[in-house]
This record gives C-alpha cells, structure tokens and sequence, in this order.
C-alpha cells in the first residue's frame, strides 16, 4: 500500500490569484471608509429630522460595514501560513465569517421589520425631501460599493456576501428616496414603513442563498458546483483506475477545495502516470488540495468496496 500526499498548484495561478487579491482588498478598504462616513451623516440627519426611516437604513448600513470588516479580516486570515496548531491555517474562518454575515442580515431585516410595523400601525409625520436627499447619496455609495464586488462575487462566498449586502442597501435606500418623494407630494406618511417592509422582504430573499451554502461549508459539506458523482467520474475514467473508493471532499475555506480518497490500481509502475493524470484532470475541476492512497485488487477493502455512494 502506498500513500502519497503532495499540492500541485500552478505558478501563473498564483501571481493571477496576488494581483485579484490586491484588488480585491481595495474594493475592502474603499468600501469601508465610504460606508462609514455615509453612516455618520446619516444617523445625524435621520436625529435631526426626527426620520425612522434614515435612521434605520443606517442601522442597516452600520451592519454593511461590520459585514465588510468581516469579510476583510477573513481574506486576511485565509493567508495567514500554517502552524503546528492550525495545520490549514485559519482558512476555514472565511466560512464561519459567511456564515455569521448570512446571520447579521437576517437580523438587520427582523429589526427592520419590527420598526416597520410599529410605524405602520401609528404614522408619525417626516420631513419627506431631506430624507430623499440623504438617502439619495446613499444610493451612490452603496450602488458604487456593490459594483465594486461585482465582478469576483461568484468566485468567493464572504465576496458575495459583501456585494449582496451593498446591493440590498442601494435597493434600501432607493426606497428610502421614493418613500421622501412621494411624502412630499402627498404626505402619505404611512409610505414609510410600507417601504421598510417590501426592503425586508427582498432582503430576506437574496439572503437566502447565502446562508444555506454557509451552511453546507460549515459542516463540510461539498461545496456548491462541485459534484461528487462527477468527481468520481472523473477520477474511474483515468487509464489504469480500477475502482475509487472513501472518497470525500471538503471546503478548507470559501474559496479552497480538498478530496482525499483510496485509488485501486492494477499495476503500480503506473502510479506516478496515474497520479499526475488524477491530479491534473481534478485541479481543473476545481479542486486544489488532492490526497491519494494507492492499492492493489486484493489488498483493496477486505470488507468488500461496492459504490461509494451507497457505502459512504
């Protein structure tokens, strides 16, 4: 029985993969330092003008920006190197930071919804175009903050995370703009939490997504778009594979995948050939960090292999 351990990851991969993350921790840093000005001025204007409505849509905003910290510092922590304690790294924090991000929305919108509510049922008169105006500006920093995101959304959770939360907050605000105009126009003041209601609700719904596959990581489950039939495809169509069997694969952080499993080979001179094959076809499926153990017919499962599905 022979076992063998080893990470192929390309070169070219790497200086690609330094350059995404230099950009990507601007689209971070600019990202938070906006946000956080807008909510300072927010909350002072939604005091000021006595509006429910600013004031909670910087609440929410406020959670925009502790969900962008989170996601930071889990892009951060994802490269910390290996120790003899974390022999991953930290890089499993990216998940536990979606998962917890997936949480404070939810949250975001039950307060939202509270407040709605309570609005819904006793009306309180608001100054309609100052809230337009404030909520406005925060259509463009949050519009600008989600287009920031937009293009590695569908390569990271936490990035996905970040640019559903931006998104949301630009919807939020846009309703925060019509609800200020239609005030002014007709002092329907009851249009407030109206707004504050559908917002919830379509937060709610892009939410969703995301705490469920936050979930699935954190229990290792295997991570979305990735199938397991088709790995196992994949690895029985090498020449030279007999069968493929404790076959398992999970997610090392929102972005990394591992497999390990045992490889029944008939001759094994072809091991190397077979390996590199195995390895090669995998990291083009996505998948990064690759244990084999190798086996003769005979020696493979006393109790018997049958499909892996079944078994494992």
């Amino acid at each position: 029985m022979a076992h063998n351990h080893n990470h192929g990851e390309g070169h070219g991969h790497h200086a690609h993969h330094s350059h995404e993350l230099s950009s990507l921790n601007r689209a971070f840093i600019l990202g938070i330092g906006l946000n956080i000005v807008f909510v300072l001025a927010e909350f002072g204007a939604g005091f000021w003008f006595n509006s429910l409505g600013l004031l909670s849509d910087a609440g929410h905003n406020l959670s925009d920006v502790a969900s962008l910290v989170l996601a930071m510092l889990a892009f951060r922590l994802a490269k910390v190197h290996p120790t003899s304690k974390y022999t991953y790294g930290y890089k499993k924090s990216t998940v536990l930071v979606s998962l917890f991000n997936a949480v404070i929305l939810l949250i975001a919108v039950g307060i939202i919804l509270a407040e709605s509510i309570e609005k819904f049922i006793h009306p309180q008169p608001v100054e309609g175009g100052a809230i337009a105006w404030v909520a406005g500006i925060g259509v463009l920093i949050n519009g600008f903050t989600a287009w920031l995101f937009m293009k590695d959304k569908d390569r990271d959770l936490n990035v996905k995370g970040a640019y559903l939360h931006m998104a949301a907050d630009a919807l939020v605000s846009i309703g925060v703009v019509v609800s200020g105009i239609i005030i002014i126009h007709t002092g329907w003041y009851i249009i407030d939490p109206i707004i504050g209601i559908g917002i919830a609700l379509v937060i709610i719904y892009s939410t969703w997504d995301l705490l469920k596959d936050s979930l699935r990581l954190s229990l290792d489950g295997v991570p979305t778009g990735t199938s397991l039939k088709e790995v196992e495809e994949i690895m029985q169509s090498v020449g030279g594979v007999e069968n493929v069997h404790h076959l398992h694969i999970w997610p090392i952080s929102t972005t990394e995948t591992a497999l390990t499993a045992h490889v029944v080979i008939p001759d094994l001179t072809l091991m190397e050939r077979i390996k590199e094959q195995i390895k090669k076809q995998l990291n083009e499926a996505g998948i990064q960090h690759i244990t084999l153990e190798f086996e003769f017919p005979n020696k493979a499962c006393p109790d018997g292999c049958g499909p892996l599905l079944s078994k494992d």
